[in-house]
């Protein structure tokens, strides 16, 4: 067991409460046993409670924070038709009566499902960019609404900036609250690492914390980010996370463990693995994952765990990133089977 230690401050922010906090952090002794393999605990971060949840929640409370101390009255921001970020985002907006941009990749569906239907029930304007789905076509439209009299603000991809890795500094913390009050303690933290900003801040908080965890981003796009391989875009977004909050730390590709061992056909692409970690979880522990990012992700850790890369004597923590509605969006992608009673 870990011995408990003092939890240092952390620099104050601009934050406009938008999610439930602390998200629970549960313990999956059912999957456990299946596996017979480490204990595995949870970090619930698909209940902060911001439009069915998700981790892009607390990454917004400082990203809009930001924005209501600068000012603006409309939001704009990007990502996949089906985005998880980008289906917290409209809700946030409309909570706050701030106007709402989202960027989607791809052509508009002829019918709407999953994260999508619920952008539209928030009453965003949707934009549809084709290939572009990481913020392309932003500049344009932000012109554009300024010649309206708008004065918007662009939230970044994912969320993942430095206020948006702070968050999960922030988010590390909290866990480590947890941890201490139940007694508990970890090898490893996994999950779905996609714009870098969990990643960031989890390995800030781990330096930050002096904590022993191994952080393993589950990397789930083969595509770079800000036209830089993703790597290093996660030591640099970690650095300048860092620099904005006074912390006298450097982090380099030694830091970092990003397993890309899992992205298979590329993002958003189904397949075995992603269904039998959907199909295992919500059988052992009735608890969804969604099938672009938790999907792949614990289909990451339940294949560590099974070659010995994670060790029978470790403890897990996996990071629940939220995402379930999208689930709708991919049911004929789904290998959805019964379990005989």
């Amino acid at each position: 067991m870990m011995q408990n230690k003092s939890i240092p401050s952390l620099p104050s922010m601009n934050r406009q409460p938008l999610g439930f906090f602390p998200t629970p952090l549960i313990e999956l002794t059912r999957l456990s046993k299946a596996l017979d393999g480490p204990k595995i605990y949870m970090k619930r971060d698909d209940n902060t409670g911001l439009a069915l949840g998700g981790n892009k929640t607390r990454k917004l409370e400082f990203i809009i924070g930001d924005a209501l101390a600068q000012g603006a009255d409309t939001i704009v921001t990007a990502g996949a038709a089906q985005s998880n970020h980008c289906r917290q985002t409209a809700a946030a907006a409309a909570s706050l009566g701030l106007e709402c941009h989202l960027v989607l990749g791809g052509q508009e569906p002829e019918q709407l499902q999953g994260n999508l239907l619920l952008d539209k029930i928030f009453g965003c304007h949707i934009h549809w960019a084709g290939s572009n789905r990481k913020g392309e076509d932003i500049p344009d439209i932000v012109e554009q609404l300024k010649k309206e009299g708008k004065k918007p603000y662009i939230v970044p991809y994912g969320g993942s900036s430095e206020l948006g890795a702070f968050a999960f500094v922030e988010a590390f913390k909290e866990l480590e609250l947890q941890r201490q009050e139940m007694d508990i303690s970890f090898t490893h933290i996994v999950f779905a690492s996609s714009s870098g900003g969990t990643q960031a801040g989890l390995m800030l908080g781990n330096k930050i914390f002096n904590s022993p965890y191994q952080v393993v981003g589950i990397n789930i796009d083969k595509s770079e980010t800000d036209k830089v391989p993703f790597d290093q875009y996660i030591i640099s977004l970690t650095n300048s996370t860092a620099a904005l909050i006074g912390a006298d730390y450097t982090f380099s590709e030694a830091d970092l463990v990003l397993n890309s061992d899992y992205v298979g056909d590329g993002y958003g692409v189904i397949g075995a693995l992603e269904n039998e970690a959907i199909a295992m979880t919500a059988q052992m522990e009735g608890i969804l994952l969604d099938p672009v990012y938790t999907g792949r992700a614990m289909g990451g850790l339940l294949d560590m765990i099974r070659t010995g890369k994670i060790k029978k004597t470790d403890s897990v923590l996996f990071w629940h990133t939220g995402g379930a509605p999208a689930l709708f969006a991919y049911a004929s992608d789904l290998a959805v089977s019964q379990s005989d009673s």
